[in-house]
């Protein structure tokens, strides 16, 4: 959600910010704008709807060596031209990039107004350009502290002065904000994706600091103006990893990589000798391992529908209690943390922000925090104890899929180095093991159907609503499978434990409203046909995504898609595959927009 990019250095700023905004269209937005400091005058372009209108309204040269950019995703204020950021002082000199909300904005608004300030925008970022410009007595950076200061919420920002044309002062709380350095030149980000076209080395703010950035380099301090050491990390994704590569959108492309993305997930952590998983990151070793008597898995979205799946295998295969919950409610319940429980976060941009803010009130209580995330140097990634990187490459589309997958096989090698810490066997271990160095080519096959499961997409891209069940690990599947669908093609879709069908949802079965069944061929098989029968007694279309070699099957369904069959508790890896080219071309039939669809965003650093 939202996106800021900043250049300080000697070439023209425009082209370098309108670059960066592009690169941060994947995360949803709804306005944009650029600030150019030139001279002794700050110049801010912005319009409501895509970069195509900022675009619009530029100047053909527009000129300036340093400047802030800012994709927006409304919270407070319509996506108005007025709304847009960045948003300037009153008498035009300093402008300000916020990503993040100001919760007490109100309260802010009335006592600036008493004051004798007057508003140009419905925003809460606006009161901070206001607190800024009180006073030019002091240096730019101490002006942003004061300000921040007063300012309840989360945010990143970056500030630039017409007074100050050699620097970018920067600030962060709850959302991110990365130094990129370059060659005599610097830039600013939220999003590694704005950067890695001009560097790769970078440098992460964490919460509570506050750095000046010039051509030559930056300096990082504390909100009590305490100097901090920071040292750059380098960046492992390529500029060309965030191309779609001749594929007619992110989603699909991304699809497609999941086989690639899965052997990177599995490179050098499978013990052959041992039978079981090498994950150097836990820092856990295997005397702290035995110590867990439980583990909670954390999430938001498909990553927490990946902490179901991830609590069925450790139960299994560690014989561990183990439950899933969404991050955003349980930080707000008063949990009970315990020194025994391994935390478990789970974000594929590792910045998302109610699981970062579990992941603090965790360690907060003394509890261990473990992150599996797929951006390297993320908040999540700093704050946890240890963790799991997924290493599934950049991930563009707002729809998780290669990430979703990733994160399941880590989680997978979560519950197999728990297991043989305990009681799994070596012979039980081996047979994971073996099912997991198969995955790529299960992936492989699973993408193969794709020209059937684009004829039965075509068949109900229409309807208007569909459910999806399974049961046991089953179910997660299914509860992924509709978020793809609703996502991407708006059609209103509902997962259910199939053993629930008949508690409610059954009174909505009917011929236009077809029912996607995950059915892998585990010990509760015949359970979910019986399932399939209740659908089909209410004449309702039933889709059955299952392994080969049942005839039961086609004679109940109305579209059967099969994958191949692999070990039960990685049938969720291998049968989210079909699901997402079904949701995929569901909305591509329907002409959505599909790599950013209305209302959502990748990365969500806002409550």
């Amino acid at each position: 959600m939202c996106g800021i990019i900043g250049y300080i250095g000697n070439r023209n700023a425009a082209p370098i910010l309108m670059s960066g905004l592009k690169r941060l269209e994947y995360r949803g937005y709804d306005s944009a704008g650029i600030a150019l400091v030139s001279g002794e005058t700050v110049r801010v372009h912005k319009a409501a709807g895509k970069l195509t209108r900022l675009e619009a309204v530029l100047p053909k040269r527009p000129g300036g060596k340093l400047g802030i950019g800012h994709t927006r995703w409304a919270t407070h204020g319509a996506p108005t031209d007025a709304n847009a950021h960045p948003h300037l002082s009153p008498d035009g000199s300093i402008a300000v990039a916020h990503n993040g909300i100001v919760e007490n904005a109100p309260a802010l608004r009335t006592r600036l107004r008493a004051e004798g300030a007057e508003f140009a925008s419905d925003t809460d970022t606006e009161v901070i350009v206001h607190l800024i410009a009180r006073t030019d007595e002091q240096p730019l950076e101490q002006r942003v502290r004061d300000a921040l200061a007063h300012v309840r919420g989360t945010y990143g920002i970056a500030v630039v002065d017409a007074a100050r044309p050699d620097c970018i002062v920067i600030a962060r709380k709850g959302s991110p904000v990365i130094i990129g350095i370059g060659d005599r030149e610097m830039f600013v980000a939220s999003d590694i994706a704005a950067l890695v076209r001009h560097t790769r080395q970078v440098v992460h703010l964490d919460d509570g600091e506050i750095a000046v950035v010039d051509a030559r380099g930056f300096r990082t301090m504390t909100m009590d103006a305490q100097p901090i050491s920071k040292s750059p990390a380098t960046v492992e994704w390529e500029d060309d990893a965030y191309e779609r590569d001749g594929h007619a959108h992110y989603m699909y492309k991304e699809i497609l990589d999941q086989r690639e993305a899965i052997e990177r997930t599995l490179g050098g952590r499978v013990d052959r000798r041992f039978h079981t998983a090498h994950l150097g990151g836990l820092n856990l070793d295997a005397s702290e391992l035995l110590e867990v008597k439980r583990v909670k898995l954390l999430g938001c979205g498909s990553a927490h529908y990946a902490g179901i799946t991830g609590a069925h295998l450790i139960e299994s295969l560690a014989r561990i209690p183990a439950s899933a919950e969404p991050a955003a409610e349980f930080r707000y319940r008063n949990p009970v943390i315990e020194r025994d429980t391994l935390y478990v976060a789970v974000s594929q941009s590792g910045e998302t922000i109610d699981t970062l803010m579990a992941v603090q009130e965790v360690r907060r209580c003394g509890g261990r925090v473990l992150g599996i995330v797929n951006v390297v140097g993320s908040s999540i990634a700093r704050e946890a104890d240890g963790g799991i990187y997924m290493h599934a490459g950049p991930e563009v589309a707002v729809a998780s899929t290669k990430a979703y997958t990733c994160s399941l096989v880590a989680l997978a090698l979560l519950a197999l180095q728990l297991g043989r810490s305990r009681d799994l066997s070596p012979e039980r271990g081996r047979q994971f093991v073996e099912a997991m160095e198969r995955l790529p080519a299960d992936i492989a096959a699973a993408l193969a159907t794709e020209a059937h499961v684009k004829a039965v997409a075509l068949r109900y891209a229409h309807c208007t609503s569909a459910f999806y069940i399974g049961r046991g690990p089953a179910f997660p599947i299914a509860l992924e499978g509709a978020q793809k669908l609703k996502e991407i093609s708006y059609i209103h879709a509902e997962a259910y434990p199939a053993s629930e069908l008949k508690h409610g949802p059954l009174a909505l079965i009917e011929p236009g409203v077809p029912t996607v069944v995950a059915l892998p061929h585990d010990a509760l098989l015949d359970k979910s046909i019986a399932s399939i029968e209740e659908v089909r007694a209410r004449h309702g279309p039933v889709i059955a995504v299952t392994h080969p070699g049942d005839e039961r099957i086609a004679e109940r369904a109305d579209a059967v898609i099969e994958v191949p069959r692999t070990e039960d508790m990685l049938n969720p890896v291998v049968m989210a595959i079909p699901l997402q080219l079904f949701a995929y071309h569901c909305a591509l039939a329907l002409g959505r927009h599909i790599d950013q669809p209305r209302n959502l965003a990748k990365s969500v650093t806002v409550e």
